[in-house]
């Protein structure tokens, strides 16, 4: 089922499957600024990221001495078990609450809440977890949406580039083969600037740990600020994109893939959240279309 926000600025849709993002237009020029999809390319637009962010060494982690086996990402993304409910014609929200079917994947009581809102020219996209457990539940959340770019088809991917404000660590790691963040990294950013190339994910994606910027924002080297996303909740960053394709993903995170020297144990992953008996936890990121007013 598609959900459909809007206001006077913008008009957002939503999949209920995978409570995916599937179109952010800007009612001024009638532009799509998000990813449509392409099969042949990469079919996703915006996957939801959650219990898990990135992938897990073989697939599998460990919890209290058994084995657990759990999809890059998490169990969110193409999940048509999440109940959509209308808040508003502003606003969206999207809930899984845990059963027999995520318990064999992931041994933990809770439920998940995501939700869209419009606010003016940003959209405001919420999440909440609530841990109905009797133990501290392990988990990480994460954005994944992707904008197209360039944003008119006239332009050029190399017109444009990611500016960080306020990042602390610049370095990102790199991926290996088998997707786990290696010890190694490199430096893609000059004066808090990561332009934008046909080459820059070759080796997939750029994974910034606490990174502690609060704003990545969408530039065109002539025509400035395109979209602006404020992520302070997250200290992680991934920025992504399939070599040569005509899009960029700019990714929220709270944790990230496991590293090479992961042990595999749940409760000792790196970059893993904590949340205790009853306890709630919520975070945001903000998406501004800086051209919608």
């Amino acid at each position: 089922m598609i959900f459909t926000i809007e206001n006077d600025q913008l008009t957002v849709t939503i999949n209920s499957v995978g409570a995916e993002l599937s179109s952010i237009i800007t009612k001024k020029d009638n532009k799509e600024y998000l990813w449509q999809g392409d099969p042949t390319i990469w079919a996703s637009q915006a996957p939801v990221l959650f219990p898990i962010v990135g992938g897990l060494k073989n697939g599998t982690y460990r919890y209290q001495d058994q084995q657990y086996r759990l999809p890059k990402h998490g169990f969110i993304r193409y999940n048509d078990a999440i109940k959509g409910t209308q808040n508003s014609a502003s606003k969206a929200s999207f809930t899984l609450s845990s059963s027999e079917d995520t318990l064999e994947k992931y041994p933990f009581q809770f439920q998940f809440t995501i939700s869209y809102k419009l606010v003016d020219h940003q959209l405001i996209v919420s999440h909440t977890v609530e841990n109905h457990d009797t133990k501290t539940m392990y988990f990480s959340i994460g954005g994944h949406p992707a904008f197209n770019c360039p944003i008119d088809p006239l332009e050029n991917y190399e017109d444009y580039y990611i500016e960080l404000e306020r990042s602390k660590n610049m370095d990102c790691f790199v991926l290996t083969s088998d997707g786990l963040i290696s010890d190694e990294t490199i430096s893609v950013m000059k004066d808090r600037k990561i332009w934008l190339t046909d080459t820059l994910f070759d080796n997939d994606a750029l994974i910034f740990k606490d990174i502690q910027a609060n704003k990545a924002t969408l530039i065109h080297k002539e025509k400035g600020a395109i979209i602006s996303m404020d992520f302070k909740d997250f200290p992680d960053l991934g920025i992504w994109a399939k070599p040569k394709a005509h899009y960029v993903c700019i990714e929220p995170w709270l944790g990230y893939a496991d590293v090479i020297s992961t042990t595999q144990n749940i409760t000792e992953k790196e970059g893993i959240q904590q949340l205790e008996k009853e306890q709630i936890h919520s975070s945001q990121y903000t998406i501004t279309m800086m051209n919608a007013g």
